[in-house]
């Protein structure tokens, strides 16, 4: 009889885990019957998308200066990375090792990818693209930091440069780039920054992340874009509804 038992619950784990795998495969767009409007109904793992009260992104507009808040350390190093065409956007994965260290807590940099155009506006205007860098701190918890960038054709971005010599061209497709690859590079001079709580842009639309949006932006070049937009024409999320949200920036 404990056999049986064993067996029926390690059956049922198993079912749990292939449900789980399956709402995880769940498809989404940006645009259409599965665009952002129809997330929360496609799939009851996602209905935060739809439900929650802190959605990323909104729009950065009345910002109360903390003087209390520090400016966030990045330590970012050179190394190989990956790039992955997910169907949704270029995934640039980076080996352990990058990290920030933001009002005291250390959150290490995991992966960093790209929307056209920008999802965080600033008093209601987008920018041309943007490069969202997704960390976690040691307990699980989640922050991204977020660099605008504006085309400029004199002004090619040089780390965007080597990513998009590499650019996977079909979805599911990955690229490693051996050359040394800085994310760095992708940040401005000046990093004062906005920041509040908000969710992931992306279904589940999982909500406790902190958002760091640098005020700063960030050139790249008309072929730089084009490169981008070529393979995905939009894919950022609509604004959301900050429900009152306390947006802070750092002196």
């Amino acid at each position: 009889m404990r056999f049986h038992r064993v067996a029926i619950v390690a059956f049922s784990l198993t079912c749990i885990a292939a449900i789980a795998a399956a709402q995880s495969a769940t498809h989404w767009d940006y645009r259409g019957k599965y665009g952002p409007l129809m997330w929360g109904k496609l799939d009851s793992a996602y209905r935060t998308c739809s439900e929650g009260r802190e959605q990323s992104p909104i729009d950065i507009r009345g910002a109360h200066r903390n003087k209390a808040l520090r400016p966030i350390e990045f330590h970012y190093i050179s190394g190989a990375v990956t790039l992955e065409n997910d169907g949704h956007t270029i995934v640039v994965h980076v080996n352990p090792g990058s990290y920030i260290l933001a009002n005291g807590v250390r959150y290490d940099l995991e992966y960093y990818n790209f929307h056209s155009p920008s999802e965080a506006a600033v008093n209601g205007r987008l920018s041309d693209m943007d490069v969202e860098l997704t960390h976690k701190s040691a307990d699980g918890k989640l922050a991204v930091v977020t660099v605008r960038l504006a085309e400029n054709q004199d002004a090619p971005n040089a780390t965007l440069a080597t990513l998009w010599q590499h650019l996977p061209m079909t979805t599911g497709a990955r690229e490693k780039i051996t050359e040394m690859v800085n994310a760095g590079g992708l940040l401005p001079a000046e990093r004062g920054y906005w920041t509040y709580m908000g969710s992931l842009s992306t279904p589940p639309c999982t909500e406790g992340v902190r958002w760091f949006v640098l005020e700063q932006q960030v050139s790249l070049s008309r072929d730089q874009l084009r490169m981008f937009t070529a393979l995905f024409k939009i894919n950022s999320r609509p604004l959301q509804d900050p429900h009152g949200r306390r947006i802070e920036a750092n002196e």
